[in-house]
């Protein structure tokens, strides 16, 4: 029996149902196995009289063809009852459009059905999917569009019946106290174990019942295996699956970009442009654009030509970068959970910390410039924007030495900079006017 997390777009799905009253669809999109289809059905259990959910991955070719000829409405949803064995209450229940993008068609009915207003109509899938499902018919406009992630560090405690440590970090945040380093390492060790499980609801369950961390490993290479499959439906040449497949190499190798041309043999941007916004839209994958003029309104100033790619899990991306590793008895994990291994981590906390401010709402940006001798680069890993200011971010694996891309940051940007963080695995400190930021506390930037 699958276990049924608290997701806080819960509380978003409310909202629509309470504002718009129907006249509207819910469209719940997001990469696969990410919860999708069990919070639909969660929320039309607890919010509604009745409710009806058709799978469309699984539905028979009646069902599909029911939606070919929607001009009465009353028959089309008076078979459905008969068929899945529900009765609905008009202005009380739901019905399900599940994996919707598996019948174009259904989709293209929401914009009827939403207008009858008989019932409220929620619908998940993959973005990706939908978007290659879409030849020949009309898109609704009738939809209300939400993302599901991964769960973030703060649902992943509600699973582990954990509800009072976020609220807790949120207010020292809030009023920039220092948590003192032994339990700063206890709460660093907490946090890795949710860097290792991960956020897909699969792992979650397997880490939940087992405790075990190699079964947790085995799931997650399914789940990699099940999005090379789809990168490779989108793409037959197997460049999407590569790309993929080098997120962690090209991270661990501190370049200023993604180098597709050590990927995929005479790659250019130019010839992986579709498969690349076809990945981004998978969200799987997150893309971090270069901005070439740093300041509010970044979407203006990225530089198409200049990305940095992560995974929008980081379990699976740590799953991913030892995939050609035994973790026979946890090996690699437990020194992972220690902080023990010998590799610099730096890649995998840089990824940590991208799947964080995406989760927070925040998209994606980073800075580079030539050093003054120019033979180096300096780097700002992310860039956040702060009412009308900006923020720089640079991630540290560990402690720190020295800050010199955010100094020579400031000395470039220093009008349009509101505070500079270094995220890294200490106490919460300032260093003059850089605020020395845990990791685990990037959630509420």
């Amino acid at each position: 029996m699958n276990r049924i997390f608290k997701r806080k777009l819960y509380d978003k799905m409310l909202q629509w149902k309470k504002e718009r009253n129907g006249s509207t669809a819910l469209l719940i999109k997001g990469a696969r196995r990410v919860g999708k289809s069990t919070l639909a059905e969660e929320f039309a259990k607890n919010e509604y009289e009745s409710y009806l959910i058709i799978d469309f991955a699984e539905a028979s070719p009646a069902v599909k063809n029911l939606f070919k000829d929607i001009s009465n409405l009353d028959s089309l949803l008076l078979e459905l009852q008969f068929r899945y064995k529900t009765s609905l209450t008009p202005h009380k229940s739901a019905i399900i459009f599940d994996e919707v993008q598996e019948c174009p068609l259904a989709r293209q009915a929401i914009r009827k059905l939403v207008k009858d207003r008989r019932f409220d109509y929620i619908e998940t899938g993959s973005l990706i999917s939908i978007k290659k499902n879409v030849k020949d018919i009309r898109i609704p406009s009738e939809e209300t569009r939400l993302t599901l992630y991964p769960l973030d560090y703060e649902e992943f405690k509600w699973a582990l019946d954990d509800n009072s440590t976020i609220p807790l970090l949120h207010n020292v945040f809030n009023q920039k106290q220092q948590l003192g380093d032994s339990l700063t390492r206890q709460l660093l060790r907490d946090f890795r174990l949710y860097m290792l499980v991960g956020g897909m609801p699969q792992a979650v369950e397997a880490y939940l019942e087992s405790n075990n961390l190699s079964i947790v490993d085995n799931i997650k290479r399914e789940i990699i295996e099940l999005y090379a499959d789809d990168f490779r439906k989108i793409d037959p040449t197997g460049k999407a699956t590569r790309m993929f497949y080098a997120v962690p190499g090209q991270l661990n190798k501190n370049a200023s970009r993604y180098q597709i041309s050590s990927v995929i043999k005479q790659g250019k941007l130019d010839r992986v442009e579709e498969t690349l916004q076809d990945m981004e839209d998978s969200q799987v994958v997150l893309l971090s654009k270069h901005v070439n003029d740093p300041n509010i309104g970044m979407s203006f100033h990225e530089d198409n030509n200049q990305y940095k790619m992560f995974l929008a899990d980081t379990g699976l991306f740590i799953t991913l970068a030892f995939k050609d590793k035994d973790v026979a008895e946890n090996v690699i994990y437990q020194k992972l959970l220690n902080d023990k291994l010998s590799a610099d981590l730096g890649y995998v906390y840089e990824n940590m910390v991208a799947q964080m401010l995406k989760a927070a709402g925040h998209n994606l940006f980073y800075h580079t410039w030539p050093t003054e001798s120019g033979k180096h680069n300096y780097e700002i890993d992310f860039l956040i924007a702060q009412g009308n200011k900006i923020c720089p971010i640079e991630v540290k694996s560990s402690g720190y030495k020295a800050h010199a891309s955010l100094d020579a940051f400031q000395k470039k940007f220093s009008s349009r900079i509101l505070d500079r963080y270094l995220i890294y695995t200490k106490d919460f400190r300032k260093d003059t006017d850089i605020i020395l930021l845990p990791v685990f506390m990037t959630m509420f930037l």
